[in-house]
């Protein structure tokens, strides 16, 4: 069993002001994550091997903490630290616009918010899922042949050594367009799926926000056992001694070679399912949780859904809004918040703050619960329940019936 983090913020347009707050959250996964570990250790000294006439197992000394913090990369895994974050989406920025949008986005190479997660996440030994924009050329459309930019709403998996996992990036399938947000207006739909990848709570199944609507994407991610099916032809030919005659007898054997996925992380089907999410006050009281339950019970899987939360760019103007967009004295955009960690048999093992039920849509600065902006939550990923729950109830698909996804 391994720990996760799940970080809340409250983005603006500020990048810089959006970085420190998921670097504060990293510092304190990390923090948490070595206090937990200590307190293991005390109970568990001897599973690392080490000696209890060494103090610097139970109360590590100053003089002894860089030591003490290799002890416990070496071994924090394998005693249930945890040791990754997620983040939500649209984690480098909120505008106020599409155009502002538009003109905030950096490439992932180059983005100094990708950069400063990327050092946080070598300080700390931590490994992030994160959400952002990346600009991108867009197809034309039929009606001219000009180029133009566009976004892609992307996910990101930083390594906990700061390195970008190039296999981690996925790109949002569904876009949001609801009531006066048209998601369509400044970013692009991606193309396809990123396979489920290792991580140190099992593999992972990127989607993001609106793509939690879709049940198809996540049966897609999480489906098995897969089966492939092999094909072997047999010729023989016999001679009837009294006539003469030959006779020859073809036969196929067809034979059905059935997986369930590797023992090995990196093969298999996804067993944790994320939802980044910037879910609307309205989506998210009516939708937000009964969504996230359906998909982890239809899947058997962990679903992960780290949420943006709160009043986004209260007080600043709308330079960049077209007229079609409104004015800028609009009221400022809320995200619903509550985060939420839904096991494979459909309970919430966590939820965490957001917008307070009461909240009647009035005073943006009034939202939130307090604490919410900021919030650090942590639950425990447990592959055996996940294993337990798809030997117990395992769904056959009648597939001679209706389509395989």
């Amino acid at each position: 069993m391994v720990k996760a983090a799940i970080g809340q913020i409250c983005s603006s347009i500020s990048m810089v002001a959006n970085l420190a707050q998921c670097v504060k959250l990293m510092g304190q996964a990390a923090k948490a994550g070595a206090k937990d570990v200590t307190s293991i250790y005390r109970d568990q000294v001897s599973a690392c091997g080490l000696s209890r006439r060494d103090s610097l197992y139970v109360e590590p000394p100053g003089e002894h903490t860089a030591r003490w913090l290799e002890k416990l990369k070496r071994h924090g895994k394998s005693l249930g630290a945890f040791i990754i974050i997620f983040l939500p989406e649209a984690s480098d920025y909120i505008a106020t616009s599409a155009a502002e949008s538009l003109s905030l986005a950096r490439p992932v190479g180059s983005s100094p918010f990708v950069t400063g997660l990327q050092t946080a996440a070598a300080e700390h030994s931590i490994a992030v899922h994160v959400g952002i924009h990346v600009p991108v050329a867009a197809k034309p459309d039929s009606s001219s042949a000009a180029t133009t930019t566009k976004l892609l709403n992307r996910t990101i998996y930083i390594s906990s050594d700061g390195s970008l996992l190039p296999s981690g990036s996925y790109d949002k399938l569904h876009l949001f367009d609801y009531a006066n947000l048209r998601e369509s207006a400044s970013t692009q739909a991606g193309s396809r799926f990123t396979p489920p990848f290792p991580s140190p709570i099992g593999r992972l199944g990127s989607l993001i926000c609106f793509d939690l609507r879709f049940p198809e994407p996540a049966l897609h991610l999480t489906r098995g056992p897969h089966s492939h099916t092999t094909t072997e032809s047999n010729t023989v030919t016999t001679t009837d001694p009294a006539t003469g005659t030959s006779n020859t007898t073809s036969t196929t054997n067809t034979t059905t070679i059935t997986s369930a996925g590797s023992d090995n992380n990196s093969d298999g089907p996804a067993q944790v399912l994320l939802y980044p999410s910037a879910f609307t006050v309205a989506t998210g009281r009516a939708h937000w949780e009964v969504l996230l339950r359906a998909r982890a019970i239809e899947t058997q899987s962990y679903v992960i859904a780290a949420a943006q939360v709160g009043a986004h760019n209260v007080g600043v103007d709308n330079i960049h809004a077209s007229a079609s967009e409104g004015a800028s004295a609009k009221k400022p955009r809320v995200s619903y918040g509550h985060s939420m960690v839904v096991d494979p048999w459909g309970r919430v093992v966590l939820e965490m703050k957001g917008v307070r039920p009461e909240w009647d849509g009035e005073r943006s600065e009034d939202a939130v619960e307090e604490g919410a902006v900021g919030e650090l939550g942590v639950v425990d990923i447990d592959l055996g329940e996940w294993e337990r729950v798809r030997e117990k109830m395992p769904l056959v698909r009648r597939t001679d019936v209706y389509p395989e996804l």
